[in-house]
């Protein structure tokens, strides 16, 4: 059996949790970019959630396909949203750590 989801890209570098949170921060207003790489056929649910479980975005893709979506925050912090994927059997299910900055590094 494939796997639904082949790869997560954040801000289109792929998604790796033990990577330097530097690299994916953003300042307030400005987009993160979340995208899923599907495999399999047919209709694929995906959905991004924040933490208390509101769904930020919900989109129906074909497989195999890209999901992608861009999301901004105007307040500085850490945000956490989860990725779910549902299709062909399958469900998948990542969170996502989002830095959000007051603004850029000067120096």
């Amino acid at each position: 059996m494939k796997k639904l989801v082949k790869q997560i890209k954040l801000n289109n570098l792929e998604y790796n949790a033990n990577r330097d949170p530097a690299v994916y921060r953003r300042c307030a207003n400005e987009s993160f970019r979340i995208q899923a790489m599907l495999d399999g056929s047919g209709a694929v649910e995906c959905s991004l959630t924040d933490a208390s479980g509101a769904v930020l975005h919900k989109q129906s893709v074909s497989a195999p396909g890209t999901y992608s979506h861009e999301l901004s925050f105007p307040t500085p912090g850490v945000r956490l949203v989860t990725l779910n994927v549902a299709g062909a059997g399958q469900n998948f299910s990542k969170s996502l750590r989002l830095d959000v900055m007051e603004h850029a590094w000067h120096g």
